[in-house]
């Protein structure tokens, strides 16, 4: 029986992310590897500032090294990886490999855990696929563990999943490019359910209490990435921002419904590229048409063919916008993709209601906007920017 560590609003139960079983056996394996001593239980705190007690199973010790795993809970969430155990192996190696702190703590992937085949991903070609907030969970875990015991020199961190290559095979892992194993994820280190009414009814309780604090114009953005774009890049605060999750299109409906008068979409590329096509629900499971969308405007723009089949086998935005960028099309692409956003928002908004939306990359760049989102930015957040 798991301990249970949270709740959302709607009752259903928090889960955590193998990124964070991950970086909890490592720490527990390097607990047991400067101790000598068996360790049966973890401490963890998550980029989500949620501290996790996690029981610590198969722990083995001998010569250099010392392993062992965290069994992954998905909470209401489901989810293939719910069960499984992660393991984490670590070890001292030669002294001399690593330089600063983030060299010194080497991590590779071992049985279950992906290899990254194709570019676009957040880890290069032939990498484990370990991304990046879950490396930097897996460094600090072990970083805390070594200036506990004042060691100093290099350790090499092994992730494994034994049941990863099987549970791969009902992921989208292969498809994206990921071969013989799960990806280890997670940007807040916990696990939040993805019922699809619980989040509607979140997405119309928030909007409805907006409007009735007196906001009839807000912003909505699909996830995290959105709402730190509006602070970091843009430095406004993000309360009058309803998180809209892949629900772009009802959103808007709902907005629609409680008679708001205005709404900006402020979003990353790779979820609103596929706006410019039509779709409303950007989840992967409904309908992916990226880089079908790109390498037409490319095609529009100019493209030979042997870009626009460049573009197509991309599996990321962000693979393909470089593409775009060393072809010299991004300009023209980006107008004609959000003069296409720009459309079906409308069409999906009506008359009633004004609908705008910004487009950004990786690192913040403001990538495209429709003809009425500065207005609608401006209107929102008059008198609330940051100084």
């Amino acid at each position: 029986m798991r301990q249970e560590i949270g709740r959302t609003r709607q009752g259903l139960r928090l889960g955590y992310t193998t990124g964070s079983c991950a970086a909890a056996a490592a720490k527990a394996a390097a607990k047991m590897l400067f101790s000598g001593e068996e360790v049966c239980q973890v401490r963890l705190m998550t980029p989500k500032g949620i501290e996790l007690y996690l029981d610590v199973e198969c722990p083995t010790a001998g010569g250099d090294g010392a392993e062992c795993a965290v069994r992954k809970y998905s909470g209401d969430d489901p989810d293939v990886t719910d069960g499984l155990l992660v393991f984490a192996r670590v070890e001292k190696v030669l002294s001399g490999r690593g330089v600063s702190q983030e060299e010194r703590i080497l991590i590779e992937g071992g049985e279950g855990v992906g290899r990254v085949t194709r570019h676009g991903l957040e880890q290069d070609v032939g990498e484990a696929a370990i991304n990046r907030v879950p490396r930097q969970m897996i460094r600090q875990s072990v970083l805390e563990i070594c200036r506990q015991y004042g060691y100093e020199g290099n350790i090499l961190v092994t992730v494994s999943i034994p049941e990863g290559r099987k549970a791969a095979k009902k992921t989208f892992n292969p498809r994206l490019g990921i071969e013989g194993g799960l990806s280890v994820l997670g940007t807040t280190g916990i696990v939040e359910p993805m019922s699809e009414k619980a989040l509607t009814d979140t997405i119309w309780l928030e909007l409805k209490m907006l409007k009735e604090s007196g906001c009839r114009v807000c912003c909505m953005t699909p996830g995290n990435y959105g709402q730190d774009f509006l602070k970091g890049r843009l430095g406004v605060d993000v309360r009058p921002a309803v998180k809209c999750s892949n629900f772009i299109g009802e959103t808007i409906d709902y907005g629609r419904l409680l008679g708001m008068r205005g709404m900006l979409l402020i979003g990353h590329a790779g979820k609103l590229v596929k706006l410019a096509a039509g779709v409303m629900n950007t989840h992967s499971r409904q309908a992916d048409c990226r880089m079908e969308v790109l390498a037409a405007h490319a095609a529009m723009a100019g493209a030979g063919s042997r870009t626009a089949r460049e573009i197509m086998d991309c599996v990321s935005t962000s693979e393909a916008l470089k593409i775009l960028r060393e072809s010299g099309l991004s300009v023209p692409v980006m107008e004609t993709v959000m003069e296409k956003i720009e459309f079906h928002l409308r069409q999906r908004a009506g008359e009633e209601l004004e609908i705008g939306a910004f487009m950004f990359a990786d690192g913040g760049e403001i990538l495209g906007e429709t003809s009425t989102a500065r207005r609608l930015f401006d209107e929102i957040y008059k008198g609330v920017r940051r100084k």
